[in-house]
């Protein structure tokens, strides 16, 4: 591919969720939070930046006692040496995030006070510290309210005023919610089939000269979007899944 044939730009974050290479581009997109969760936009010319080209990135300053962290697909910190290589064609990390501040933050996990050393903390390394049990999750404590499950996916912001605390608890039924011909559906699996889907589009028995067409899109598994077949299955995501069932008589 010369030069005047390289992309503008490629997503880090798109070659992810699509399950592909980084394209050659003149720049490479993904996502960096200064000290907090508002994750913008940035660019780098290079597929391998170092630690402080990731920073440079943002028009932060290396020399300025920042420490920076790539966020795992599976909600972990990685830590991203200054002055060393990070390759993002390999390393599966779409977010960083940097700080500078040597402060402690407070928290409890099941009555047990813990520091912090960053004002924001994942899921996964609750659930590490926690260990919960087979069918036990992480949740935030919320006074006069209901407890909020915590996925280990995500990022908590430790800089709200007082201290956030996490406990472990039986695990709630999970749901998937679906929408099937305009109408939401609730699923208790991840994965539903054609004919589970037909159901909820057309309940009851059918004659056997009535043919069931289908297609969907917003899915967890790839592809996200296209045909189901009759015996074929498709993962969904927790909310947002959509299909469209079509049904003909043949004469």
């Amino acid at each position: 591919m010369t030069t005047k044939e390289l992309l503008e730009y490629d997503d880090v974050g798109d070659a992810l969720r699509e399950g592909r290479a980084l394209r050659p581009a003149r720049e490479y997109r993904f996502l960096l939070a200064h000290g907090d969760l508002d994750f913008q936009q940035r660019h780098v010319r290079d597929p391998v930046p170092l630690g402080r080209q990731v920073l440079e990135a943002a028009s932060l300053d290396p020399r300025h006692g920042y420490s920076l962290f790539a966020i795992l697909p599976s909600g972990e910190f990685e830590d991203v040496r200054l002055n060393e290589p990070f390759d993002l064609r390999e390393r599966g990390a779409e977010r960083f995030i940097a700080f500078q501040s040597d402060r402690e933050f407070k928290l409890t996990l099941n009555d047990d006070e813990m520091r912090w050393g960053k004002p924001v903390i994942s899921g996964a390394v609750l659930y590490g510290l926690a260990k919960p049990g087979d069918n036990e999750a992480v949740f935030l404590e919320v006074p006069g309210g209901e407890d909020r499950l915590i996925e280990q996916s995500e990022l908590i912001d430790l800089t709200v005023a007082g201290i956030e605390r996490f406990i472990t608890a039986p695990k709630p039924p999970v749901t998937f919610e679906i929408i099937v011909n305009s109408r939401r559906r609730t699923v208790d699996a991840r994965t539903v089939t054609f004919e589970q889907v037909v159901q909820l589009a057309f309940p009851g028995q059918h004659e056997p000269n009535v043919v069931f067409s289908m297609t969907y899109r917003h899915a967890a598994s790839a592809p996200h979007a296209g045909e189901l077949a009759a015996g074929g299955s498709v993962d969904v995501k927790k909310k947002g899944t959509v299909f469209n069932v079509t049904r003909t008589v043949q004469s």
